[in-house]
């Protein structure tokens, strides 16, 4: 879902790194701990839109929504049949809303602003033995797989549909296998210039 950062010149992306992460946060606790109800929360997710669009425009904002489709029918559907219509609403809408907030904050603030930004947050934990700048490196390769996964299964997908197979359960063998190499390559990467043992 994470995207990688376009250049612009919105009043987002002219926003500092850090004021960006901390609205996300600030963001994401308000949206955990209020219940406004369904009619609320549905509100709050098109608010989320609405900030995202002001990032990226209106076309990017629909392809968002489109990816997050799946998400929103499995999420929903499975919290309407245990949970019941209000509470699925409610708590679908509140996931869509942060994913959609997340969104705006990686597509208008380029990775090595929110590393900077991770680092200093991460500084204090240096007295319990962790390294800010391999946490922030973990967090940003993390960050970085979610595209490359996205293509490797559009990779996936293509191939299927040329060969006229239909997309099943076999589909997520070879985007495990292309992943598990990838990850591979980044950590003999990782090694070869000495960031990794």
């Amino acid at each position: 879902m994470i995207s990688a950062y376009r250049a612009g010149r919105g009043p987002l992306h002219r926003l500092p790194a850090g004021a960006k992460l901390s609205a996300l946060a600030i963001s994401a606790c308000a949206l955990s701990l209020w219940h406004p109800g369904a009619m609320g929360m549905t509100l709050a997710s098109l608010a989320a839109t609405a900030v995202l669009c002001l990032a990226v425009g209106v076309v990017d904002a629909a392809r968002v929504w489109w990816r997050l489709r799946w998400l929103i029918l499995v999420l929903g559907g499975a919290l309407w049949l245990f949970v019941g219509a209000e509470t699925a609403v409610v708590n679908t809408a509140r996931v869509v809303a942060l994913l959609v907030l997340a969104e705006a904050v990686t597509r208008t603030t380029r990775m090595e602003d929110l590393l900077e930004v991770l680092r200093r947050i991460l500084r204090p934990l240096r007295r319990v033995g962790a390294d800010p700048e391999t946490v922030a490196l973990g967090l940003s390769l993390t960050i970085a797989m979610v595209p490359v996964i996205e293509s490797f299964a559009t990779q996936v997908r293509d191939a299927h549909r040329a060969r006229g197979v239909r997309l099943g359960l076999r589909a997520a063998l070879p985007l495990l296998v292309m992943t598990l190499r990838h990850a591979d390559e980044v950590g003999d990467a990782l090694i070869a210039r000495g960031i990794a043992r």
